[in-house]
């Protein structure tokens, strides 16, 4: 069993959608192994995002990212990396196809719904980043 970070962003909040976006999880037999809603703060932000963290356009992603709480999940299940990529569709919502979350809730390259792990090395990082293994069920 694979698993993964998720993270419903500010904007699937906002939206009121973050049920809908679980539900397409749950019903492609993914399991909610941990869960809490979580502030994100500029130390957890600089670490998470440290691969642009000193690109120009981070203050942007850093202001979204902090602009209300978000939902991280850790889910389980069979090649739920990939997945739950293909679920969610390409990054920028504008491109992503209709049947995909992105594609269906999302309104561009950063409100796009979700943030979900890209490979098991990642969502191994990423787990411990926001979660202690004391808060995962499994």
């Amino acid at each position: 069993m694979q698993r993964s970070l998720i993270l419903l962003k500010p904007d699937c909040l906002e939206k009121q959608v973050a049920g809908q976006v679980i539900t397409r999880f749950e019903d492609k037999g993914y399991s909610i192994i941990a869960t809490k809603m979580i502030q994100l703060d500029e130390q957890l932000l600089l670490e998470h995002y440290a691969h642009v963290a000193e690109l120009p356009f981070f203050p942007e992603i850093a202001g979204f990212m902090s602009s209300r709480p978000v939902l991280a999940l850790v889910l389980e299940g069979e090649d739920v990396i990939k997945g739950v990529r293909d679920l969610l569709g390409p990054t920028d919502s504008t491109t992503a196809p209709s049947g995909t979350i992105r594609g269906d809730l999302g309104t561009d390259r950063m409100k796009n719904v979700a943030h979900a792990s890209d490979s098991p090395e990642s969502a191994l990082v990423e787990i411990n980043r926001f979660f202690e293994a004391d808060q995962i069920c499994g």
